[in-house]
């Protein structure tokens, strides 16, 4: 079976929708020796899943909602007592700014991440989220058609 004119259509658009154009452009960041209860109050503050540590403006890890359940709770270890550098995922998987949002969503299934740091050549620029394609791109993706229908 064949799809319809349109949902081939809206497959295009997915496929030309750029991780710049529905990134988080501020990253939020921690440095290695930050202690994982700052890195908390970050995540609360903020009301984010994840923060990207780094070192001299590199990232070099990340450390998401679920190390600090994994390495700190499960162990019942104090979070004063560590640092980012001890708990964070690393190496880090990150996406260029002009990728597809495509390859971005199956570069998180690949590697079984939700949040990728988004890097315009050595510099990070933003983080991009399963939530930010989940809600962001479904909206996009109806504007899009409707422009479509219109200039028709």
């Amino acid at each position: 079976m064949r799809p319809s004119p349109s949902a081939r259509g809206a497959w295009f658009m997915a496929t030309a929708i750029l991780v710049r154009d529905i990134m988080s452009k501020e990253a939020r960041v921690v440095r290695p020796d930050t202690s994982v209860q700052e890195v908390a109050a970050t995540l609360n503050k903020f009301r984010i899943d994840s923060v990207i540590v780094v070192q001299k403006d590199k990232p070099i890890g990340i450390v998401t909602v679920r190390d600090i359940m994994n390495r700190l709770v499960e162990e019942n270890v104090a979070p004063r007592l560590l640092t980012s550098r001890e708990i964070m995922t690393s190496p880090l998987t990150t996406i260029g700014l002009e990728a597809t949002i495509e390859n971005a969503a199956k570069l998180m299934a690949q590697k079984n991440v939700k949040t990728l740091p988004v890097m315009d050549r050595d510099k990070l620029v933003g983080v991009v989220s399963f939530t930010d394609i989940a809600f962001k791109v479904p909206t996009m993706l109806s504007l899009l058609e409707e422009s479509c229908h219109m200039s028709q």
